[in-house]
Order: structure tokens, then sequence, then C-alpha cells
């Protein structure tokens, strides 16, 4: 729960070279303005803690972003376990795909996508595909392409879509997660998401209040699963998907934008789930997840480590008619086979995933 902030060590010099920059001559001057205790300005300018909506607003007033000058507390969580040889798997199948270097495809969908986000105020799109068409894939791409340093992608990997990227804050949701599914569990990880104060309770009025008064910059929240949040989360009901339009809509100045996945268009299953709210009429956009083109499944197969020959690369655009999760599977059998020194295409395989 954020109660107090503070400005990041590496960022005390700017924050002070701010103050005369917005003409304030002193601390004592920026406390009158501010109608702040002269302790609390010097606490701001030296690093220590503050009331949270203090240090959002005497930012403010220095022309800063408080989101990029407060510190992160380190990360509580054990870190992820990572391979005992320390050699990712060129190839996924199964799992999402949330290192951008291994994501290929979607260029069209990427770049409308992008276009609706990058530029203000920020709308709402919904991604609609079968199961294992890549939903949650091109989701966490989204929220990563843009801040991944360079020596992690591909060579010539398009990272540029946006031109401020570190003013993005980007929420993944995942409601097949029970933590997600009651109302109170997500609004409290929203607003932790969003570093703002999570109030005791957490109820569908307060969160309106607090990112009402606290979202100053674009934010984006993905919706993963929602099919599971509508068959299977009463407290998600009518009144907190029209809450979240409203919030979208009219409450944060064009900040705000939700970016859904689902198996079919969001109008059609709030229809089938008993649901009315006009929450599921704001996507104006939907890309609709097929195959891949063959270029962009070429792509794929030439990161294999080991080069496939122009046969082996053939049947598997044949077998696998470019559907990514074929592709990934047959890729990943055939570069075993070539490990172990072995020519089976193994057609069973193909057989059984098609």
């Amino acid at each position: 729960m954020v109660r107090s902030l503070r400005v990041a060590p590496e960022y005390i010099d700017k924050v002070r070279s701010a103050l005369g920059r917005n003409g304030y001559h002193s601390q004592q001057s920026l406390a009158a303005r501010m109608e702040l205790s002269l302790s609390t300005v010097k606490s701001f300018l030296t690093g220590k803690a503050v009331d949270y909506l203090n240090f959002v607003e005497l930012t403010k007033k220095l022309g800063l972003n408080w989101q990029d000058i407060a510190y992160q507390e380190p990360e509580t969580q054990p870190p992820k376990p990572q391979p005992t040889n320390g050699e990712a798997s060129p190839f996924i199948t199964g799992a999402p795909i949330t290192q951008p270097r291994y994501f290929f495809g979607r260029e069209k969908e990427l770049k409308r996508l992008f276009n609706l986000l990058k530029r203000h105020p920020l709308q709402n799109a919904a991604i609609i595909g079968k199961k294992l068409s890549g939903k949650t894939s091109l989701l966490h791409y989204l929220k990563n392409i843009s801040t991944t340093p360079a020596e992690q992608l591909r060579h010539s990997q398009k990272s540029d879509w946006l031109l401020h990227p570190e003013n993005y804050r980007w929420i993944f949701v995942d409601l097949q997660d029970a933590r997600m599914q009651s109302r109170e569990g997500l609004l409290k990880y929203i607003l932790e998401s969003m570093k703002m104060q999570v109030p005791t309770p957490c109820d569908l009025d307060d969160f309106m209040d607090v990112v009402s008064d606290n979202l100053h910059s674009p934010t984006v929240i993905l919706l993963d699963e929602i099919s599971v949040g509508l068959q299977r989360c009463p407290e998600l009901d009518d009144s907190f998907w029209e809450s979240l339009r409203s919030l979208a809509t009219n409450h944060t100045g064009g900040n705000l934008a939700f970016v859904l996945a689902t198996p079919e268009s969001p109008i059609e299953l709030a229809h089938n789930t008993g649901h009315s709210s006009p929450f599921f009429n704001i996507f104006g956009y939907i890309a609709y997840l097929g195959a891949l083109t063959e270029i962009e499944a070429r792509e794929l197969i030439a990161s294999s480590p080991i080069a496939f020959t122009d046969e082996d690369v053939k049947w598997i655009l044949t077998q696998s008619r470019c559907c990514p999760l074929l592709l990934q599977i047959l890729c990943t059998e055939r570069l075993f086979n070539l490990e172990e020194g072995e020519n089976d295409k193994t057609t069973a395989m193909a057989s059984k995933w098609s």
C-alpha cells in the first residue's frame, strides 16, 4: 500500500534545479505557494519520504512527472528461476511469449494498435482470436517492446512505436488469476500497479476518486481472458464495467485505455454472458488474429540456431499453414531432431496438431 513517496537519489539534483527554473527562489516560497510546511518541502527536496498526495502535487508544481522521479522499492518477490545452463529456448510452445525477441509477426496489427495508443486521447482496442492464436503473447508484446533494451531484441526489430515510451504505464490483468476475480482484489492490483494510494476499504467509489484525481500520464490496462471475468466473476458486474467505461471516457483526460483479449467480439461476449454494460461498446478497433503471413512465418523459422534446409522450411510452412502454434511446435521438433542427428520430420506430430 503506497502511503508515502520519496525522490530517488539520482533525481535529487534535477528536482532542486527545477525549483528556480519554475520561479521559486527559495524552499519557503514553494512551501507558501503550496500551503505546506517548510519541513515537508525540505524533506521532499532531500529525498526523504513525504505524503503521497503532497509528493504528486509538488512534482506537478515543478513541472516534473512524479512517476519518473519516485524511488521504486526493490521487488520483494523472488526472481523467476532461469534455465540452469543459461540458454533460452529458441521456440516456445504452449506458454505465452513474454520476451519480445521471440515474438514474430503481427506487424499490421501492431501498427494499428500503437497508432491508437501513441496519440491523445488514447483509444481502446480488442484482440480477437481462437484459443492458442497468440492473443496473450500480443498483449505482452505491446507492454514490453517499447522499453526493451536493443541488445535484447533481434537485429532490426522495430521498437520505436512510441515517442516517449518511458511515460507510459502498462497494467497486465489475467482474469484467470483467482486474485483478480474479486472486485476489491482487482481494484487494489490496478491501483498498486499505477503506484497510487490504495484506500481501505477499496470500494468502487474510492477507486474512481483516486484514479480520477491522480492519473496524469498515459496508462493502458491489458485485460486477458476477459471471457473468464464475465462468465465466472459475479462481483465484476455491469456496475463495475460501467464505472471503468466512465473512467476512461470522462474522468482521466484521455490518459486511460483498455486493450482486451477475447475469443469473440466484446459485444457478443457480453450478450452471451448476460451483461449489458456499455463498456463493451467502446472498442472501436478490433484485431483479428489468424495465421501469420508467409514472410512472417519464414522469419520465425529462420531464427533457428541451426539453419533449416529449403526442404525443411517448405515442409514446415505446408504442415503448419502458418499457424503460430504449429510453427513453434514443428520448429521445436525439427531443431531437436537436427541436434540429435536425426532426419525424421515428425509427420506424426504435424498430423496430431493439424
